[in-house]
């Protein structure tokens, strides 16, 4: 193989292990490009080296990550080797079969698998959407705005925001929030997982004595369930929130209006005088969704401005989403 085509199956492997470590939208995988590589001679060893660096690899077998999201991934390895050959890659069916066998012990012969290999272009029901790589970036490349701060982040999900957040740039306490239970426990796991302590459950965490004590080098961190529509002012000033956080929380009208509420609320959440702090990440995915945003802001009085574009490029997304952060003056 000529040393360009090796550096091009080696930057498809890298991206295949960085994309599948984080979980990332199956449909953000370099698909096209495998398929075209898979018609060069050496496409069956690539596809081995992806199964090593992606099912097989060592945290993988460690934590696996959730069956729905190996099935996919594997389901669609199969296809794009049987687009391109004849010959079936036993390795890639095995792989199949072991993630299988975890959910249906029973049926893991080979014509189960053949008819369960359907594509899978979703993502699993726990993953880091665009925006919240997009926003830690920025936190990596903005650490002043959270060193010594209190943090509250709405919308955790799985947690990647907050825990590059607490890792780098020094809070003196971060609150992750999500209101589903299934979130809120592997939002948990994700935490102790990564290092990290967790405090103890509280009604008022601003009068709990860890959130009073110096900073140290690792940050209070707690996972709090958080409802939207049902939180009250007094609650949220309970945390004492010096700056708020959110990414990729704009779906639909209604959550618009739920987050908008929230940060409502918040404005009457005061600490020395001074509201918090407030970043909102998002992917425009359509842009009358961001325009409701915007005004529903006008309407509460919020005032916001766009923040430039940063330099870092660290997590892989989609490289041609376009994303925005919002910084508001609550």
């Amino acid at each position: 193989m000529a040393p360009e085509e090796n550096g091009e199956a080696a930057r498809l492997l890298r991206s295949f292990e960085r994309r599948f470590l984080a979980a990332r939208a199956l449909r953000s995988f370099p698909w096209q490009s495998l398929e075209e590589k898979l018609r060069d001679s050496s496409g069956s060893e690539l596809l081995l080296n992806i199964l090593q660096k992606t099912v097989k690899h060592p945290l993988c077998v460690k934590h696996p990550p959730s069956v729905k999201y190996a099935r996919g991934f594997l389901s669609e390895l199969i296809r794009k080797h049987e687009a391109v050959h004849t010959e079936p890659l036993d390795e890639l069916y095995e792989a199949l079969a072991e993630v299988l066998t975890a959910e249906e012990p029973t049926q893991c012969h080979r014509s189960y698998l053949l008819s369960t290999a359907i594509v899978s272009h979703g993502t699993t029901g726990l993953v880091t959407w665009n925006a919240a790589l997009y926003l830690a970036e920025w936190a990596l490349e903005n650490p002043a705005a959270f060193t010594h701060r209190t943090v509250l982040e709405l919308g955790s999900g799985a947690g990647l925001t907050g825990l590059a957040i607490c890792k780098t740039c020094r809070p003196r306490a971060y609150i992750f929030s999500d209101c589903h239970s299934r979130v809120l426990e592997q939002l948990q796991g994700n935490v102790l997982l990564n290092g990290l302590s967790l405090e103890p459950s509280v009604t008022a965490p601003a009068q709990h004595p860890a959130f009073k004590t110096p900073d140290t080098e690792n940050p209070r961190v707690m996972v709090a369930r958080l409802d939207w529509d049902v939180v009250t002012a007094p609650q949220l000033a309970a945390f004492w929130p010096d700056i708020v956080i959110a990414a990729d929380v704009l779906y639909c009208p209604e959550t618009i209006l739920s987050l908008v509420g929230v940060l409502q609320k918040l404005s009457a959440c005061q600490k020395d005088q001074q509201a918090p702090d407030a970043y909102v990440a998002f992917t425009i995915r359509n842009p009358e969704t961001c325009q409701l945003f915007t005004t529903e802001l006008g309407r509460a009085g919020i005032l916001w401005e766009e923040l430039p574009r940063h330099d870092q490029k660290l997590f892989p997304y989609e490289e041609h989403s376009e994303m925005a952060i919002l910084k508001l003056t609550l």
